[in-house]
């Protein structure tokens, strides 16, 4: 265990740094090796609101990822964060014509972080200018998007990776690392709970023309995509039901509440829950025919938390956000291979699982998927 500690510690690098980022609190963060002097991916961040600003804050700890462009809609936000980061004038786009980042030496990729419906033709553009693609989660509102995502960036020899942070936290790496090494046995059940009390409702997550969904389009992917990397198996069905409380804040196309189980090809059953009107739900839970594991909380910014039969996991709490993007300065630079992929085909697979979720819980049927 100790061995693995000091490897997983080395992740980004060489020592652990203590960072307090406005907004993100204390924590401790996998610092990457000070002594690095190889190429650092430049990278502008479209759409400039609340999770942009905590990814621009995080990425103040890194050392190979460096923020260096910003596209936005609103001037007042440009004006704001290029005085906070130092960001020349040559570096700032609006949404009509940031397509000039072709032309532009100081921009290697563009994360892309606005509302999900607007995320398919954003990276096709982005990708069409020749720059590296980042895209938040869920990478787009339809499989039929995320396949056009993935070709587009084919096309244009470059990258899509789709920013899912927990892929590279130690206590979710160390849960696998114990289950390929099958320390738990033959799995057999997981338990995802995701979910909060969402607020204001004329924000665009209950827009269904942005957000192409509910709390499945936003916090129940984690609940999928955690269903498959916990597991280590893509599920092959999928059986769902919605419910709704208050039809007056969430109105057609916004799901409150889903609960869904998947069944997997080794026989693992998972059931998960995913809602915007219940708080305190932020949990994985594995089981095996010889031992267990649990996150929580799993996904949320806090610390995150893991233990199994044996004892707690001591690991470093980091700042997910400088992680993921330091490795995947390491993905596109080096050619670097993640533990867990976070490339498009990834996100593509999550994509299908919801539309899968969404067609069982309209038809009341269970839904066979191919992955």
């Amino acid at each position: 265990m100790d061995t693995r500690r000091k490897f997983l510690q080395k992740i980004s690098g060489s020592a652990i740094g203590l960072s307090l980022l406005p907004g993100l609190g204390m924590a401790t963060r996998l610092t990457a090796d000070k002594t690095f002097s190889g190429k650092t991916l430049n990278v502008a961040i479209l759409g400039l609101g609340n999770y942009a600003t905590r990814v621009a804050e995080a990425m103040t700890l890194c050392t190979r990822a460096k923020l260096t462009g910003l596209i936005s809609g609103t001037p007042s936000k440009i004006a704001a964060w290029q005085a906070k980061y130092n960001i020349p004038a040559k570096n700032c786009y609006n949404y009509d014509n940031y397509d000039a980042i072709q032309d532009n030496s100081d921009i290697d990729a563009v994360y892309i972080i606005t509302p999900n419906a607007l995320h398919a033709e954003e990276a096709i553009r982005v990708a069409k200018a020749g720059k590296q693609v980042i895209c938040e989660k869920p990478m787009a509102i339809s499989v039929k998007e995320g396949e056009e995502m993935i070709d587009a960036c084919k096309k244009a020899h470059v990258k899509l990776l789709v920013g899912y942070r927990m892929h590279f936290e130690p206590h979710t790496l160390e849960i696998i690392r114990l289950r390929k090494a099958g320390e738990f046995g033959k799995i057999t059940f997981f338990q995802g709970l995701s979910g909060f009390t969402i607020g204001d409702p004329s924000q665009w997550r209950l827009n269904p023309k942005l957000s192409g969904g509910g709390s499945m389009m936003d916090i129940g992917i984690y609940s999928v995509n955690g269903s498959r990397y916990m597991i280590g198996e893509d599920p092959v069905w999928v059986n769902a039901v919605e419910t709704k409380n208050d039809p007056v804040k969430f109105v057609a196309g916004i799901d409150e509440t889903m609960q869904f189980q998947l069944g997997f090809p080794g026989g693992a059953v998972a059931s998960c829950l995913s809602t915007y009107s219940m708080n305190n739900l932020d949990r994985f839970f594995l089981d095996g025919v010889n031992g267990f594991a649990e996150l929580h909380p799993a996904t949320g910014y806090d610390p995150t938390e893991g233990f199994t039969h044996k004892g707690p996991l001591n690991f470093p709490t980091t700042v997910h956000q400088a992680v993921q993007m330091d490795e995947m300065a390491a993905i596109i630079l080096d050619g670097k291979q993640p533990v867990l992929p976070v490339d498009g085909e990834e996100a593509l697979k999550d994509l299908k699982v919801i539309e899968g979720i969404y067609k069982s819980a309209k038809s009341g049927k269970t839904v066979n998927l191919t992955i």
